[in-house]
């Protein structure tokens, strides 16, 4: 087999890597996640509505990288459970406006935690995470450097 070969190999792909740890960072934060009634995908939801609220839904979705379709769902179990309030523009009733309830706003002291519970099961510091974090920033399109 020559070095071009190599290339090939599944163990070689920077995707599959990618792909493996993501999997694996969802698996992580699960245990966590789950006290506070959150899947992963709903607390990156809550994080980008801590930094902003309310937002629309297609701001959100851009935010978080996906699918105002994908995102949909996601809100309204939010919604559900009592942590977002999903309402409609008066000046503009196609646009979707997500904003935290009191609850929703609570909800940001728990997870305050949830950063520490992951370097400690991880078992890496802030500094090393910041650093794996800038490393994958050419994949992810955050334009970090």
């Amino acid at each position: 087999m020559d070095g071009a070969d190599d290339l090939l190999k599944l163990e070689n792909q920077v995707c599959f890597a990618i792909v493996t740890a993501a999997r694996n960072v969802v698996a992580i934060y699960r245990p966590v996640l789950e006290p506070l009634g959150l899947t992963h995908p709903q607390y990156l939801v809550m994080l980008a509505l801590w930094e902003s609220a309310p937002r629309s839904l297609r701001n959100l979705a851009d935010e978080l990288a996906m699918e105002p379709a994908t995102l949909s769902p996601l809100v309204k179990r939010l919604e559900a459970q009592g942590r977002v309030t999903r309402t409609r523009r008066r000046n503009d009733e196609r646009v979707l406006d997500i904003a935290l309830t009191e609850a929703g706003v609570a909800l940001r002291q728990e997870a305050r935690r949830v950063p520490e519970q992951i370097m400690q099961r991880v078992g890496v510091d802030a500094a090393a995470l910041a650093a794996l974090r800038d490393g994958l920033a050419p994949f992810s399109g955050t334009g970090r450097a």
